[in-house]
């Protein structure tokens, strides 16, 4: 508390000393390249304050010139970064619930992930960002798929015996309960281990798999589709205390460009799926389809892994669990 006041009163102090004419400027992390969607997304909020004409410049630090990808969630707490761009799940050391974000068969597809951004769930999540100084100014999730080597992966049977890359600590653990052996790697080292016979199945978000070029390796790609297990949520957080401390046009201008930036994160959401499976047919890669019924034997197996162990780790993580499962 004793932070919070002493940095509204700096932020006082600095009004007073440079008057109204002085603009804001705010620092905004992010981990990617300027040709990602989730820079593009910082810069519609950016471009929007700034065009409000209300003394509000966000500076924007990409590619991790500012802070790690997983060390910005910490600093933005504590009032040392303005705002970031970031996987929520990447912070689950710290607020536990956040690996919900991130969790096999709990989004079905983008629509789906709308809802959940606006939900109960969402509103439990943000509380608990709430306790750390941070807020949500834009919700965003991004899809993933299965790439095979050798064959198709649409249903847990097809990961049996296979030496399996997964995304992330929840769907290790599923894809160990279909009977998968695990290799863990960052998305970046999928290709070489493909190449090299380590990996005979790949699990990761549709623009990795493209940036990453694995099309040259594979046999076969299931994309996000109308049903898809692997998506994470991406959103523009932003420290509580400095939006607060904004003036009330400022704020406005934030949230309007938010907003914005909002609506064109789903839309772009969606036409990254669907631009992955132009790219993989161009190169001659089957593209198989997830059925519902496929989602819903995935799912099974995670209920008895992935969101057993949740549930067993987190104190309310049934409740949050319960509240996220009654999202239609």
């Amino acid at each position: 508390m004793k932070s919070k006041l002493l940095k509204s009163t700096m932020l006082g102090v600095l009004a007073c000393t440079y008057g109204s004419s002085q603009a804001t400027e705010l620092r905004l992390s992010h981990q990617w390249s300027n040709k990602d969607v989730r820079h593009q997304v910082a810069q519609i909020v950016a471009d929007e304050a700034a065009a409000a004409d209300v003394d509000l410049e966000i500076k924007i630090f990409g590619s991790k010139s500012l802070f790690k990808p997983r060390e910005q969630y910490k600093p933005l707490s504590r009032g040392q970064l303005d705002m970031t761009l970031f996987p929520l799940s990447y912070a689950g050391g710290q607020q536990p619930a956040y690996n919900l974000t991130l969790m096999p068969g709990l989004v079905k597809n983008h629509d789906h992930a709308a809802r959940l951004s606006d939900s109960d769930f969402m509103a439990a999540l943000e509380a608990k960002m709430a306790d750390d100084d941070v807020m949500v100014l834009v919700h965003g999730y991004l899809a993933g798929g299965f790439v095979g080597k050798d064959k198709c992966i649409t249903h847990p049977d097809d990961v049996k015996g296979l030496q399996t890359r997964a995304a992330g600590k929840a769907f290790e653990q599923m894809l160990a309960g279909a009977g998968a052996s695990i290799a863990s790697m960052a998305s970046s080292e999928i290709y070489n281990a493909m190449q090299t016979g380590v990996l005979n199945a790949a699990n990761t978000s549709s623009s990795s798999f493209v940036s990453y070029r694995i099309y040259e390796q594979v046999k076969c790609y299931t994309p996000a589709g109308d049903v898809a297990l692997w998506f994470m949520y991406q959103p523009l957080l932003m420290n509580k205390s400095t939006f607060d401390g904004l003036q009330p046009k400022q704020q406005q201008a934030l949230l309007a460009g938010a907003k914005k930036a909002q609506d064109f994160y789903l839309t772009e959401a969606k036409k990254q799926d669907a631009s992955s499976v132009e790219v993989y047919q161009k190169a001659g890669v089957e593209i198989a389809e997830m059925t519902a019924d496929d989602f819903a034997a995935w799912r099974a197996i995670a209920q008895e892994t992935s969101y057993k162990s949740f549930v067993e780790e987190v104190s309310d993580g049934q409740e949050l669990l319960d509240m996220a499962l009654a999202v239609e």
